[in-house]
């Protein structure tokens, strides 16, 4: 006879804990149950095979949970349950460690389905050899960077000398740096200039200035802008780096996977990420450097 599959059902709701565990001994799956990610946490020496995990709970909540199961179990499968307006955060529970999410409520065939293909996998990336984000990086030595009271002159001459072709680590960066890290005067990182933010440095100002009341429909026309673009950058050569760059870029762990890299890329809207290795920027991960990876894994 099969070993049935056993499930820990954590959910904070009694009515849909109860009913989804009648449902599920009735697909033949043995069914724990935890109230709150606490008594979760208590019941994982029952050897679940796979765990159910809500999002939002009082007190533990599923993010939470997640991180401290992993710790204690790696390879245990985690299957988390969001409610409506959830999905950013059950997506971020895919790069904590999640199997895999679904919503509320949620078919009781379909998630049946998705506990045995769990079961099937309960480590499926764990045979995939892969570099982290600190392998992939451009080391921050190697990425251009100016102080914050620098001109913008200062900086389009420092962006330039990027462009240069040369080795970084185990790749070539063909296509520049496309930014510069603002520092201050102890080099911490107190933001980023890009191409971009050059650009719209440029751009004729009333076209973000709030149109007259009682003119809403006029078009500005480009037309008329005829020399603007070497005017404006030659009256603003001399503004200082922190009056034009952008935030800092959000961080990530070297030791991170290289999928969380993209995710956050993608969800956070970056096309680079400062890298940090206990609390300390080592490097810059560019959206061109996943690129050069695709391309490698590809073609080994």
């Amino acid at each position: 006879m099969t070993q049935k599959i056993k499930v820990l059902m954590v959910d904070d709701e009694k009515r849909f804990r109860e009913t989804t565990k009648k449902i599920l001994m009735k697909k033949g799956f043995e069914t724990l149950l935890a109230e709150t990610g606490e008594e979760a946490l208590e019941k994982i020496d029952q050897n679940p095979d796979v765990v159910i995990l809500d999002i939002k709970m009082p007190g533990m909540d599923g993010h939470e949970t997640l991180s401290r199961i992993k710790k204690i179990k790696p390879d245990l499968p985690v299957i988390m349950l969001t409610g409506h307006g959830g999905m950013p955060s059950a997506r971020e529970a895919l790069v904590e460690g999640a199997f895999d999410y679904l919503s509320k409520p949620c078919d009781i065939d379909f998630l049946s389905d998705k506990i045995k293909e769990a079961c099937r996998q309960p480590n499926a990336s764990a045979d995939v050899e892969e570099r982290p984000v600190i392998s992939v990086m451009i080391p921050i030595t190697e990425y251009s960077s100016i102080n914050e009271m620098k001109t913008i002159q200062d900086a389009i001459n420092e962006l330039k000398k990027s462009f240069i072709t040369k080795m970084a680590t185990t790749q070539l960066m063909e296509t520049g740096h496309r930014s510069i890290l603002v520092t201050g005067n102890n080099d911490e990182v107190k933001g980023i200039l890009t191409i971009r933010d050059l650009l719209e440095m440029v751009m004729p100002g009333y076209l973000s200035a709030p149109k007259p009341s009682l003119a809403d429909s006029i078009e500005y026309s480009p037309m008329f802008w005829k020399g603007m673009f070497t005017k404006g950058i030659v009256e603003k050569k001399n503004i200082c780096m922190s009056d034009v760059m952008s935030p800092s870029p959000v961080s990530i762990d070297g030791r991170s996977n290289l999928m969380e890299a993209a995710y956050l890329m993608i969800y956070k809207n970056e096309r680079r990420l400062l890298v940090t290795v206990s609390d300390e920027i080592v490097g810059v991960i560019r959206e061109q450097d996943l690129f050069f990876e695709m391309e490698k894994i590809l073609n080994s």
